[in-house]
């Protein structure tokens, strides 16, 4: 097409030509007029030269096409070669997208991955062996299983935590802790509310396999009983403005009056105080020092008078506690040295009606205790309690069974109970340790054991280890 184009151009061109040159000898009058034949015979000889050329051109074209039109058939075969790959691996995205969409929708969605709402659990074990010789009983070995805890947490929202204990002994079961705990109620209060061991000093916080000896400190068994101050009702705990480079706290808690021991005769559940104030400083980068000071308030009003009568007068039993401890722990070996001190001491206050009926009295019995403890390496830690009891001196409290005041008061002329107990612990893992102890006690009209080798073995099986509370 393109070449009938071409021709046509330059016959067109050539006639305009020829009759140009026609019209011209016209006008100017030429003499020099040629023959026509020879003219026409010229005129076929250029065409035919002509054409010659453009053929030859217009083949020199069409090669050129015939190569052009080659390379894009290939250009297009790899692109169309190139696109194909793209495609597949667009799919092959997709359907690793789509494996990887229902993995999470099988175990992460809120919807369906209910296990993420259970509690986390935990379960620990407090087993013990003991020899002794002394005249308070006439068993000298005892193996007991002391504690099977079941303990549970878990957050039920960003703001609220659950705490629980279930303790299980070999001749009762009881609820140790369950509390639930509301977190910045403001920024530096929080509030509890439950069942838990109270925070009168430290260790009465703490748990029994959570306890650096095999026993808590022996003027806190008597003055608040064998398993230490735990009530129920509400704890405020407030993280006071640091005062100069110390940090300060202050708890708050009002919980029934349900310690046997302290609140024996509350028959109307009259509500027990408690406050406790915590100072904490550093001393240095691998020292720092703490002290807390405690208070306890509650009431009885009933009391049984010897004869068979009660007699109803409302009375207050006080505690008060000074703690101090110390601890020296190096930062580049906090695994495998430490030296910590600690100390307490508590005193008792209780108003009463004396049970041979004379009349009104009080009870003022006091006890401290006192311990050193170091980490000699990754596993071993060595120490030693001092303890020392001193209990009231009153001629009626033995007066019968029912009306015993023992141990917070005795019959004896200045009594009181010393006891000195060195121990290793040794950790066989995070999980199981092991623990020797030997007790030495003397004293003066109060029964305590003379010579007590523990053996102890205490194992957590779960995700809390061996938590102190």
């Amino acid at each position: 097409m393109r070449r009938k184009i071409v021709l046509s151009t330059i016959l067109f061109t050539l006639i305009v030509l020829g009759n140009s040159a026609v019209a011209e000898g016209k006008d100017g009058g030429s003499s020099n007029i040629q023959d026509p034949n020879t003219g026409i015979s010229e005129l076929h000889r250029q065409i035919d030269q002509m054409r010659k050329k453009h053929d030859s051109e217009i083949n020199s074209l069409k090669q050129q096409l015939d190569e052009l039109a080659g390379r894009s058939t290939e250009k297009a075969a790899k692109d169309e070669l190139a696109a194909l790959r793209e495609s597949a691996k667009a799919e092959a995205a997709k359907d690793k997208l789509s494996e990887n969409s229902a993995k999470d929708t099988a175990f992460k969605s809120g919807g369906l991955n209910l296990q993420a709402l259970n509690p986390e659990i935990s379960v620990t074990g407090d087993f013990l062996f003991s020899t002794r010789k002394d005249r308070t009983t006439e068993q000298h070995n005892d193996f007991i299983f002391r504690n099977l805890g079941i303990h549970a947490e878990s957050w039920l929202d960003p703001y609220t935590r659950f705490k629980g204990a279930l303790e299980f002994h070999e001749d009762e079961t009881e609820l140790g802790e369950a509390y639930v705990t509301l977190y910045n109620i403001r920024d530096d209060l929080n509030l509890t509310l439950g069942k838990f061991r109270q925070q009168f000093g430290v260790v009465n916080r703490w748990h029994k396999h959570g306890l650096d000896q095999v026993d808590f400190p022996l003027a806190l068994r008597q003055i608040f009983g064998e398993g230490g101050l735990n009530q129920s009702g509400i704890s405020l705990d407030w993280l006071m403005p640091p005062a100069g480079e110390t940090s300060q706290q202050l708890t708050f808690q009002v919980t029934d009056g349900s310690n046997s021991r302290l609140f024996g005769g509350n028959t109307g559940n009259m509500l027990s105080l408690l406050a406790h104030y915590k100072n904490y400083r550093d001393l240095s980068k691998d020292t720092y020092m703490e002290w807390g000071l405690s208070g306890l308030a509650g009431w009885n009003d009933k009391w049984d008078i010897f004869g068979g009568t009660t007699r109803d007068d409302r009375k207050i039993t006080t505690v008060f506690g000074v703690d101090f401890s110390i601890l020296w722990e190096p930062t580049e070996k906090m695994r495998y040295r430490n030296l910590e001190w600690r100390n307490e001491l508590y005193w008792l206050n209780k108003n009463i009606q004396a049970p041979d009926g004379s009349g009104s009295d009080s009870i003022d019995s006091w006890g401290l205790y006192s311990y050193l403890q170091t980490k000699i390496s990754r596993t071993v830690d060595i120490g030693i309690r001092g303890d020392f009891y001193e209990p009231d001196a009153k001629d009626y409290a033995n007066l019968s069974s029912d009306l015993s005041l023992s141990p917070l008061a005795v019959t004896s002329d200045r009594p009181h109970i010393c006891q000195v107990g060195p121990y290793v612990t040794v950790w066989q893992s995070p999980f199981v340790k092991f623990r020797m102890e030997y007790d030495y006690g003397n004293g003066k009209g109060i029964e305590t054991p003379e010579h007590v080798l523990w053996l102890q073995m205490i194992f957590s099986a779960g995700p809390h280890k061996h938590e102190r509370y």
